[in-house]
């Protein structure tokens, strides 16, 4: 399954600092620039930082698909070249479902208008909103539609530069999940719909990072591949409907290159094991959402489809609060 979200980097750029029109952003191989730090509304700069590019893929290079481990850096560095590579493709295949300015939780198509699983919209106004891994920023956008005050953190430069593209208003930032680079109780809300935590080594470093940046009360929510997944070939037709591996093997899913150097990882946690994260992490867990496959829904995406959603949930959405 490569359908979701991005760790990240400690770099942090406002999008209303790069000049209209230009489409370089906060990560740029070999530009050199003033990394920002935001803190609550307020921002200090740092030392400059150049960003190391990415090796090219070769021409006609096919991963191998494996099952190891693979730690915090390998993983990181692996999504953060898999979906600056990948987001012109990802963009361009999902682009329309996912809209310009919809909050979609996952393939099935559950619409935060009506799922108000951050809560009802009318309340979301002149609420600080984190959303972590947000690709092209359309459910920022979705937010500042409703009055609040969101900020899109992802680890990829090129899905920011898609999010540069369509525009708005509310600063963008290039940063870790796991290291975010705001103040204590900067936000009153965060989101991630299918980001950075199906592709990190340690959820729980993300989690407790997210609850440090919540003030009191405040509500994370957040999508992943449902675990039961994992137990399914990632097929979307018949040959995807038996079961072929053990639902409890939580070896990551790796793709590497010739030298063995992984190019795509993604790690499976069970059903309970992500609760156990979550509580772990000192959040109290108040909603788990299973969203059915819609009968208006006939696309097909990686292993999600018709199919395969009308008899197992593909996205599980946990709802928690901190105290």
């Amino acid at each position: 399954m490569r359908e979701g979200g991005h760790p990240g980097r400690n770099a942090a750029y406002p999008a209303e600092n790069v000049p209209q029109g230009r489409t370089a952003g906060p990560c740029d191989p070999f530009v050199r620039h003033t990394a920002v730090r935001w803190v609550g509304r307020h921002i200090t700069t740092r030392e400059p930082i150049i960003q190391e590019s990415e090796r090219p893929e070769p021409e006609g290079f096919e991963p191998e698909a494996t099952r190891r481990d693979a730690d915090v850096t390998e993983s990181r560095r692996a999504s953060r070249g898999w979906w600056d590579r990948n987001a012109d493709e990802y963009q361009v295949e999902h682009g329309t479902f996912l809209g310009d300015d919809r909050f979609v939780w996952g393939p099935e198509g559950l619409d935060e208008v009506e799922a108000e699983l951050l809560g009802p919209p009318e309340e979301l106004k002149g609420k600080e909103v984190l959303e972590i891994g947000a690709g092209a920023a359309q459910c920022a956008r979705w937010l500042a539609a409703q009055g609040a005050h969101p900020v899109a953190l992802d680890l990829s430069h090129r899905q920011l530069q898609h999010a540069l593209r369509i525009g708005g208003s509310f600063p963008l930032v290039c940063a870790d999940a796991g290291a975010l680079p705001f103040a204590d109780g900067s936000f009153d809300l965060a989101c991630s719909a299918y980001g950075a935590l199906p592709f990190v080594a340690d959820p729980r470093l993300v989690l407790r990072e997210v609850r440090r940046v919540l003030r009191p009360g405040g509500r994370f929510v957040f999508s992943v591949t449902h675990p039961i997944r994992w137990a399914f070939p990632d097929e979307p037709g018949p040959e995807g409907l038996s079961v072929s591996s053990s639902y409890f093997d939580r070896t990551p899913y790796v793709e590497q290159d010739e030298r063995g150097r992984a190019v795509y990882v993604e790690h499976h946690r069970t059903l309970g094991d992500r609760v156990r994260d979550i509580v772990a992490a000192g959040f109290r867990l108040v909603d788990l959402v299973e969203p059915e496959w819609p009968a208006w829904n006939t696309s097909e995406w990686g292993g999600w489809s018709p199919l395969r959603g009308g008899l197992i949930p593909g996205t599980a959405v946990f709802v928690c609060e901190r105290d």
